[in-house]
Order: structure tokens, then sequence, then C-alpha cells
């Protein structure tokens, strides 16, 4: 009996034993899991876009800068290259050294209060200036900002945008350790100068009227790059231009075009735009990314609304609607363009007969979720009425949102350019885009987002265009009203037949610009 109990107690020891080690090996092999886990969920995820970005803000001063690639579903494939890199590093540099508040700043201004003419040799300072002037919408902002922003790249000026309106109650600071923001006491903002083509200041004025030549070099110049400007304002991106303007300390420019596609025309500008740019397309996208950083509070009504209506879906829609005229409102024609377009190239399902088939219960159902932005909200209303009152043919759920309706555009009122903004960047995070033909403010939201759109014909005469959209191949705004020329050895050439990567917008026949890349 002894031997019985003794041999009985020695099983469970060993069998004790075993258990132990197993349980042993079990939670090493779970905790190495979990570690593993943990160790992916910590990668750092490239919060500095590939060093499009400076590692030098702060971070809580503008969550947006290095926390926006986390609400995208998928890194931008767009990554920047190591010229470009180096050249805003380069500029950071420059900006901090002749920026608002340091003495090279205040003697260029001194010159410019004293407004004397600089005899040909002799020295500008350090220092020279481009100051962007606000003006139209937020789109146009963004776009002309951007477009200030390369030539001042290109030609070794600061910018310097325009804060009487609200620039900095919706972006943040994009140069670290600076300002980009024009003091309020400039001495050219004081009320006292209309900038228009009557300026007498205005380059392509002074050039119609003979009064500019390389023996006399003005304090300043005023560029005028507006939908009604003449050729003479548009083509001061030339060479022959450029030599003289290069000399001018300060310009002033007011533009609400994205001229971006005409700096190409410049053979100077054309080498420098190759290397910083060698995939064309990704102009706007890259520079957007690095200069438009929505502000604190900006960024929460994008992350809020994000969460609450865009995350959890299984592919996500973006619809921008802009309605050219002068009562301009909900159009029938308009809603039938919208579907029409969205159905045919497969982006939402047709509509099941209410006597068909129900989908299998058992089915795991697909949520995709639609962003509807527009100053009206019939049209989005139209949608979610579509889709509540009979089922998809796919058995999709289809969720229609729309943040806002204000029905007027409010431009330079503080909340609703917040409104505005946060729109913009909810549709750059989604998957995929519809936008108005013509509209900058849809032009902004897909190239932010590295998204080719479908593009919505502008309708005529009140009918649905037919076909009713079409797929851009190009991520770049265009240019609206563009020269009908190149410069110089190009002045007789239709300006869309150039160069192969310069060609007409596909929303506008035969007439805008915009870059399209090569590769």
């Amino acid at each position: 009996m002894k031997i019985l109990i003794t041999f009985l107690f020695s099983c469970v020891l060993v069998l004790s034993i075993m258990l132990l080690s197993s349980s042993k090996n079990i939670k090493n092999q779970l905790l190495d899991a979990i570690s593993t886990v943990s160790k992916e969920s910590e990668t750092p995820r490239d919060k500095l876009l590939g060093g499009l970005l400076t590692g030098d803000f702060d971070e809580g001063s503008c969550f947006s800068r290095y926390h926006k690639s986390s609400l995208y579903r998928q890194p931008s494939p767009y990554k920047p290259s190591e010229y470009l890199v180096s050249k805003l590093r380069s500029y950071e540099v420059l900006h901090k050294r002749c920026g608002p508040d340091t003495k090279a700043y205040k003697e260029a201004t001194e010159n410019l209060v004293r407004d004397e003419n600089y005899a040909e040799g002799n020295s500008i300072g350090e220092c020279r200036y481009i100051v962007w002037i606000a003006g139209y919408g937020l789109g146009n902002r963004m776009l002309t900002i951007a477009s200030a922003f390369l030539y001042a790249l290109l030609t070794e000026r600061i910018i310097l945008v325009d804060n009487r309106k609200d620039v900095s109650d919706i972006l943040c600071e994009p140069f670290p350790g600076t300002s980009w923001l024009l003091p309020l006491d400039f001495p050219l903002m004081n009320g006292t100068y209309r900038f228009d083509k009557g300026y007498s200041r205005c380059y392509g004025t002074m050039l119609n009227n003979h009064a500019i030549n390389s023996t006399s070099i003005p304090q300043h110049l005023y560029l005028h790059n507006l939908h009604d400007s003449r050729d003479e304002d548009k083509m001061f991106v030339c060479e022959k231009d450029q030599g003289l303007i290069n000399k001018v300390p300060w310009l002033i420019i007011q533009a609400n075009v994205y001229f971006v596609p005409s700096l190409w025309f410049n053979p100077t500008f054309r080498p420098e735009l190759t290397k910083l740019f060698p995939q064309k397309d990704t102009v706007f996208h890259l520079l957007s990314r690095y200069l438009f950083h929505p502000t604190n509070q900006v960024w929460g009504m994008v992350t809020r609304y994000y969460h609450a209506h865009l995350s959890r879906a299984d592919e996500t829609l973006g619809i921008q609607i802009r309605v050219f005229r002068k009562n301009a409102g909900y159009f029938q024609h308009v809603m039938d363009q919208i579907v029409g377009c969205t159905q045919r190239q497969k982006l939402l399902p047709e509509l099941a007969s209410q006597e068909g088939p129900q989908v299998n219960a058992s089915s795991i159902t697909k949520v995709k979720a639609v962003l509807v932005t527009s100053l009206y909200p019939e049209y989005s209303d139209n949608l979610k009425s579509m889709f509540w009152e009979r089922p998809s043919s796919t058995g999709e759920v289809v969720e229609v949102n729309q943040p806002s309706g204000e029905r007027f555009q409010q431009t330079d009122k503080k909340l609703h350019d917040q409104k505005a903004l946060a729109e913009i960047y909810l549709l750059s995070l989604t998957d995929k885009i519809v936008t108005s033909a013509r509209s900058t403010f849809g032009y902004a939201a897909y190239s932010i987002g590295g998204l080719k759109p479908w593009l919505l014909f502008q309708p005529r005469d009140l009918t649905t265009p037919d076909p009713p959209c079409v797929r851009s191949t190009s991520m770049e705004p265009c240019y609206l009203t563009p020269p009908f020329h190149g410069c110089e050895a190009d002045w007789g050439k239709n300006s869309g037949e150039i160069f192969p990567f310069v060609k007409h917008c596909e929303d506008l026949v035969d007439d805008g610009l915009k870059l399209y890349d090569e590769l």
C-alpha cells in the first residue's frame, strides 16, 4: 500500500512539473506575442512625411501638423524629392534671417517707405520679399498661397501673407522660429493703396506705358494675377520679365488662380522645377502638406466629425457640389448629374427594386459613408432619402452626411472659414472623390488628399451634361485663366500644347492649364 501511494504521489509530482513547465512556455509565448504586437503598434509613423516637415515645432501648438497623416487610411505614396526637402530647409533658414522682427526686414521696410528707385548695379539688400494679398474664397487662397510660395522658392524671396483677414485663425505657422504673417503696420497696407490694374506700380500697366526699365528699379511692384488679368500681367514669370523683376526688393501679388503651370514656361525655372518635383502632378499635394496645418480649433472639428461619421465605414466617398449661377441653389438637373456620375462610375450602387429578394441577413453588411459638402443641404437630403427608402442593389448600406449647409458663402467670417477648411480636409480623407468643375474648393480638397477625382462637367442651359463627369488623370488643380501662349520662343504656340505635361484641364473643354505626370 505504501509503495502504491508513493508511486501515485510521484506521478502527480512529475505531471505537475510538466504542466508548470508547459504553462511557463505558453505564458512566455503569449508575452512574446504581446511584446511583438506592442512593438508593431509603437512603430513610429512617418509624422515628418518623408522629411517634408521639420521636427522643430511643439506638437501641442498645432496638433494637425504631425497628426494629419494618422487619419489617412494609407500613407501618401507621393514622397518629396531629396532636393525639395533640402530646398525647404534652406528656405526656413532664409525666412528666419529675413522675416518679421529682424534687422533685415526693418531695413527693407525703411527703404520701401523712402520709395527711392535703384540705379542699375546698386545693391538692394540681402532680402527680397513677395507679399500675398488675401482675396476671394478659401480654395482660391490656398491655391494662390502655394503658387506664390513656389515662386518665392524659385527666386529666393521671402513670402509674407496678408493677415488682415483670418489666416491666423485657420492655419498654423508653417516655418519654425519665425512668422509668415505680414505685420499689420506694413506701410503699403494702410488703406492708401488700391491694388488693381490701374495702380501706378502694377507691372502689366507699367509695361504697357513703357514706364519701367532696368536703369531705374522701383522699390516695389504689384503683380495682378486675377481672372481679369492681361497677357502682360500673366507673363511676369517669363525669363525676360524676371531679369527685371528679380531686382525689385518688394513684390505685392494679388491672385485668385493657381498659376503654377505657367512657371514651367520659363527655361530658367524648368530644370529647377524638374528636380523639385520629378513627378509633376504632385506640386500642390506636397506644398499643401508642407504649408497648410489647420489650427487646433479647426482640427478639432475635423477629427470629431471624422470619428463620428467616417472612421468606421468600409469605404468613403466625398462629393463636393458647387453651383455657378447668380441665383444658385438646388437644381434637379444637378441632382440628376450627381446620381448619374456616381452610379455610372460605380461609386454608388444602383437602387434595388422594392419587390426584389432581400440580402441574406447572415452576411456581413458593407457600409459606405458618403460625405457631401455644399452650401445647399437639399443635395445630401435627396441622396439620403434615396438610400433610406429603397435598398441598394449590392446590399451595401449607404450613409449620407453633410457637415454644414450655410446657403451663402461668407468669406472672412471666422467660423464660416473654419468650417470651410474643416470640410476641405474631411473631403481629402475620403477614399474616392467627386468634385465640381472649376471649383477651387474641390481642387484643394482632392489634391491635399492625393486623389484623382471624378470631375462633374459644368451644366449649360439647365440640362444635365452627358457624360456627367470625367475621371482626371492628375491630382493637380487647374489654372483656370492661363495665358494663351508660352514665353519668348513659344509665344505663338498654344499654351496647352507646348509641353506634354502641361495640358488643358479635363473639366474645361480646350481651356485652362494643368500639370500631368509623364512617368
